[in-house]
């Protein structure tokens, strides 16, 4: 078991490298896949398709056992220097009792993707200590005609150590909680987040900046998730809360109902640490690229969020 290991940073991408793009989770929209190449393409970067990646099995991209062996094939390659997640949906939680954490340390290299990608991100860095990437998927958002350009400028990160630097240039962000906190940057999709507590996968939130987000979620299952998160005492062992997009969070019938807004005041605005919200980063264009697992600052008196670079210089 070599969870606990110390963060890994890894290698910063270099002109013409291979990119590999595989499918742990649903089965990716095959057209829009076809047009993300074009977007490799410019930043100068082969692709090399997984096998099994036109896979379909139900609502999954294949069996457990052909999406396993294509992250370990890919994750073993040499000649690939990243892997995207083609798309989220379902399944990712169906394979982190079955990964080689050893073989994903050996060969640390920047892995990429959010929603259901959430429960890898979680599960590798706990357990190999390797920094990974919150961001947009070429199946669910590269190769759609609204990717929106100021999207594409936070590739930019895997190129070069870059600070990634949000503050109200990009978005208005409101402050819930005031304060200034740092921390190490978790988390991500919220339905993913919850469906981790009681495992061995479960997140780990001490002391750290924890981001949520999610889409198409009623109020009322958002405070289920905060509340679950409260009661497992994810929330107040936290350094600070980064809330990200809600994408079409809203009541779905004509019953009562709290607003997201509501919701968000509720669980926070006494929380006792920095809350800010109205993050681009989730379900939503433009949706802003992040490493987590990095030290970051948040402070709601600047209304920003300063997270340290992602990967390190790469050898030459």
């Amino acid at each position: 078991m070599i969870k606990g290991a110390d963060n890994m940073l890894p290698q910063a991408l270099q002109p013409g490298d291979q990119i590999g793009i595989v499918a742990p989770a649903s089965p990716p929209n095959l057209s829009h896949l076809n047009s993300s190449l074009t977007f490799f393409k410019k930043l100068n970067l082969k692709v090399k398709l997984a096998p099994n990646l036109k896979c379909v099995d139900g609502y999954l991209a294949g069996s457990d056992e052909v999406r396993i062996s294509d992250l370990h094939m890919m994750f073993e390659d040499p000649d690939i220097k990243a892997i995207f997640c083609a798309c989220g949906g379902y399944g990712t939680s169906r394979l982190v009792s079955n990964l080689d954490y050893n073989l994903i340390s050996q060969n640390p290299k920047i892995f990429w993707g959010y929603s259901d990608i959430t429960y890898l991100h979680t599960a590798i860095r706990q357990q190999t200590g390797l920094i990974t990437f919150h961001g947009p998927m070429p199946a669910s958002d590269i190769g759609k005609s609204n990717f929106n350009p100021q999207s594409e400028l936070f590739f930019k990160q895997l190129f070069l150590p870059t600070n990634v630097t949000y503050d109200e240039s990009i978005s208005p962000l409101t402050v819930i909680h005031e304060g200034e906190a740092t921390g190490e940057l978790v988390g991500g999709n919220l339905s993913l987040i919850v469906s981790s507590l009681g495992t061995p996968y479960e997140i780990n939130t001490q002391n750290k900046l924890l981001l949520i987000e999610d889409v198409d979620e009623p109020p009322y299952r958002i405070d289920s998730y905060l509340s679950q998160l409260k009661h497992a005492e994810k929330l107040q062992v936290a350094n600070g809360i980064v809330i990200g997009d809600f994408h079409n969070c809203t009541p779905k019938d004509q019953r009562p109902s709290w607003s997201l807004t509501e919701v968000f005041q509720d669980y926070f605005q006494e929380i006792g640490i920095p809350v800010l919200k109205g993050f681009k980063i989730g379900h939503c264009q433009p949706h802003i690229s992040i490493p987590l697992g990095t030290k970051a600052i948040l402070s709601t008196h600047t209304k920003s969020l300063i997270v340290q670079p992602g990967v390190k210089e790469g050898q030459v």
